[in-house]
């Protein structure tokens, strides 16, 4: 059947002179974080970066997404601070195993494209790449009609930086004795919020605009702290020599993330008196009745980074750490593995 009327793209859902609009308030903010690399503007085909001068130059990437803290922000109505978020996530990511941020490429996808929700979501993103001294250099805003909900969308990003080969963070000279400082996290960052929703608006029946006495502020602020970057104490311990390996405690907390830096023949002994786990957290574990297990493997507990030293440096690590005004705790310390023991043990 062919009809007589004549369909634009509009009609079909698809508005491009909306998706102009975005695209240049989206340009203006892009090019206020570029560096010296960056060789091409925004809306060129394939983005271009030089890379800075090293010996062995090692390329160090990461694609990740917020998840479904982005609910939280459609039932806030606030879109500013999740970009930031996906940045600092990527930049942590990558900056463990030594990498320097070079730049950022964002996707963002939606239902009905809205130009001045747009703008709100890469105003984050181009906060935390000029934070983070990346350029952000291209994206992708994409407009698929029934794919998502009105005033939904999704989010994720690719970050590249670099690191010179022999330089790079490894974990391979971790020892026993090793003491593993830890550095607090600014609420859940980006990871157990499907968990952390299903507890505190199904199961508690609470709102975004609930304000817990123990919290004293609104959950959706509470839920909407921007997830921090960790890349100046890192560079920082890296340059004085002294880290020798470092955890991004992101999905799976200190439980899945520890390990992932440790070598075969260690294992992380934790001290669970050394922190106090902030009060969300526990309020979460109250009304869900949350097993221990699940609760140390989705929630990061208040510590977002877990930096390795040697025992014989820790002095110097405080030192470092004390002079960027990092509140820094002992969390425990590297052991031989033993057998039939998991590779993080709490005591």
């Amino acid at each position: 059947m062919v009809t007589s009327q004549t369909i634009s793209y509009k009609q079909a859902g698809v508005d491009i002179d909306e998706a102009d609009r975005a695209v240049a308030s989206i340009s203006k903010m892009a090019r206020a974080t570029f560096t010296k690399g960056v060789l091409t503007e925004i809306g060129s085909f394939g983005a271009c970066f030089a890379l800075p001068k090293m010996r062995q130059p090692v390329l160090i990437s990461s694609v990740d997404g917020v998840g479904t803290k982005l609910k939280v922000a459609f039932l806030t109505g606030k879109h500013d601070t999740i970009g930031e978020d996906l940045v600092n996530h990527c930049v942590n990511d990558i900056a463990v195993q030594g990498a320097t941020p070079l730049y950022f490429l964002d996707y963002l996808a939606v239902g009905k494209l809205d130009a001045h929700v747009a703008s709100q979501i890469v105003s984050g993103i181009a906060r935390g790449c000029k934070s983070n001294g990346c350029a952000l250099i291209g994206g992708e805003t994409a407009e698929m009609p029934g794919l998502y909900q009105d005033g939904e969308y999704d989010l994720a990003g690719t970050i590249v930086g670099a690191a010179e080969k022999t330089k790079i963070i490894t974990g391979a000279k971790l020892r026993a004795g090793d003491l593993l400082l830890s550095l607090p996290s600014t609420g859940l960052h980006t990871n157990g919020y499907s968990l952390a929703r299903k507890i505190l608006f199904e199961v508690a029946g609470y709102g975004v605009d609930t304000i817990l006495p123990e919290l004293g502020r609104t959950l959706g602020e509470e839920l909407l702290q921007t997830h921090r970057s960790y890349l100046k104490p890192i560079q920082a311990l890296a340059k004085a020599g002294i880290l020798l390996g470092a955890a991004h405690i992101t999905g799976g907390g200190i439980s899945d993330n520890l390990p992932r830096i440790l070598p075969k023949r260690l294992m992380a002994s934790i001290d669970t008196a050394s922190w106090t786990i902030p009060p969300l957290f526990e309020a979460m574990r109250a009304i869900g009745n949350v097993p221990i297990d699940d609760y140390r493997r989705t929630f990061n507990l208040g510590i977002g980074m877990i930096l390795a030293v040697p025992a014989k440096k820790a002095d110097e690590a405080r030192r470092i750490l004390k002079r960027l005004k990092e509140n820094y705790g002992v969390i425990g310390e590297l052991v031989p593995q033993k057998r039939g023991h998991g590779r993080v043990s709490y005591r």
